[in-house]
């Protein structure tokens, strides 16, 4: 990622841009699976892996609302390149500590160790890029909708390859060894699993709809200079990093009921920036809006990030961080070229056009719809799920352990009465470790 940035920042064509932006985005997207995986091995305790992974969603949210108000000040006192170099200054020292800091991850119980070699064969290559493919032309396809016509061929043609890669894949996943799929087809059968995958795509696409939508409106029609926008954006990142320190509650409250909560604030909050038109809604409008829905876009997106590590086994934990964060970036990128297409079509019958609000009012109406119909997917679909079923492949696991070491010292020519006193001893203890999971 800071390489790459680095060469973004020198180059001058807008394709190549582009194609840097995409490196960028591939490259930091290497980092959320692995560093998920971290969190739940070295965070076994689920309280503490519950604030863990809060606390994580709370600094991206942190990350985002920061990424604004430096960008804004490089490109309202320097130039646009310093916002590339600035994450070259900031990923290559946290690379170079990676190296140092982050332990090294030993093997479960009963895996054969791979060599590098061979984990970069194993992965799925092929689905990876069918899925690539077809979400690449989805998007092409919504988002030229409102320019080119729903019933164009430009439209259609990507729409129909998309559709048709996106069976593909999860055709070629159900070939393969689960253990390489990308996303194995037993995944989907998990308790909650798809109705949490379902949540997933909501809140990335609610704070990049208001990013996108207010830095066009303040900026390109009320005059404001980006710095001043960016500030305005900072309630979005101080409320979502507060609201990221819930993670403890989901040992106290369901999960379903706290992204109930976060999903009726998202609600509340996207109906006042509908109806905020005026240049003068800031303080009435935006800023409660961007409290509430900010507050409700975490505490969706932390407990849903809790509730689908809850519900599958800790192997998958690399798995699932991918999966989880690929909804995420999924639902935005869709999701914003869907609220787009609707603000273009809106404007172009409108007297105003971009200049007034009627696209963007509608935009959030789209938005609320799809808010709304995830809160009923929440209260329909939703089954409470205890840790018995994640937890019983590591209570098994521990018990294979002392079986294992406990049958290694009785084929010792001599058995001592200390050694079989420890034996006895962490028998004792993985039994009463097996009762203590369970009756949690």
């Amino acid at each position: 990622l800071g390489f790459i940035s680095i060469g973004a920042g020198f180059v001058r064509s807008k394709i190549v841009l582009i194609v840097l932006r995409a490196l960028c985005g591939i490259a930091g997207s290497l980092t959320i699976p692995s560093a998920l995986t971290l969190l739940v091995n070295v965070f076994v305790e689920p309280s503490e892996q519950a604030r863990a992974i809060g606390v994580f969603g709370g600094c991206g949210a942190i990350g985002n609302v920061l990424g604004l108000v430096i960008g804004a000040i490089f490109v309202q006192y320097t130039s646009w390149p310093w916002v590339f170099w600035f994450v070259a200054i900031v990923a290559l020292p946290l690379a170079g500590l990676c190296v140092f800091l982050i332990p090294k991850q030993e093997e479960r119980y009963g895996e054969e160790p791979m060599s590098s070699s061979a984990k970069f064969k194993s992965l799925d290559s092929v689905g990876v890029s069918l899925l690539t493919v077809s979400l690449i032309l989805l998007i092409f396809a919504v988002t030229s909708g409102s320019s080119s016509g729903w019933g164009t061929a430009t439209v259609l043609a990507p729409l129909i390859i998309s559709i048709f890669l996106l069976g593909g894949f999860l055709y070629y996943e159900t070939l393969i060894p689960p253990e390489t799929a990308a996303v194995p087809p037993s995944t989907w059968f998990f308790k909650n699993f798809s109705v949490l995958f379902g949540v997933a795509l909501l809140p990335y696409f609610w704070w990049t709809t208001v990013f996108t939508i207010y830095t066009n409106l303040w900026q390109a029609v009320f005059g404001w200079r980006a710095i001043d926008s960016a500030i305005h954006f900072i309630p979005i990142g101080v409320v979502a990093f507060a609201a990221s320190w819930t993670g403890p509650l989901a040992r106290i409250v369901d999960p379903k009921w706290i992204i109930l909560s976060g999903n009726v604030l998202m609600i509340v909050a996207t109906v006042l920036l509908a109806l905020a038109s005026s240049a003068h809604a800031y303080w009435p409008f935006v800023f409660p809006a961007f409290v509430l829905g900010s507050t409700g876009a975490m505490l969706t997106f932390t407990h849903t990030n809790i509730a689908i590590f809850r519900t599958t086994p800790s192997r998958m934990a690399g798995t699932v961080g991918a999966i989880f964060n690929g909804a995420l970036q999924l639902g935005s990128a869709v999701g914003i070229a869907a609220v787009t297409s609707v603000e273009s079509s809106v404007e172009e019958k409108s007297s105003r056009g971009f200049e007034g609000y009627e696209g963007r009012a509608a935009a959030f109406w789209f938005v609320l719809g799809i808010v709304g119909l995830e809160t009923i997917s929440i209260l329909v679909f939703y089954r409470r799920v205890g840790r018995e079923a994640v937890d019983e492949e590591a209570i098994q696991e521990k018990k294979d352990v002392v079986d294992v070491e406990e049958e290694n010292r009785t084929r010792q020519p001599e058995s001592s009465p200390v050694a079989e006193d420890e034996i006895q001893m962490e028998k004792e203890a993985a039994q009463s470790e097996e009762v203590t999971e369970h009756r949690r």
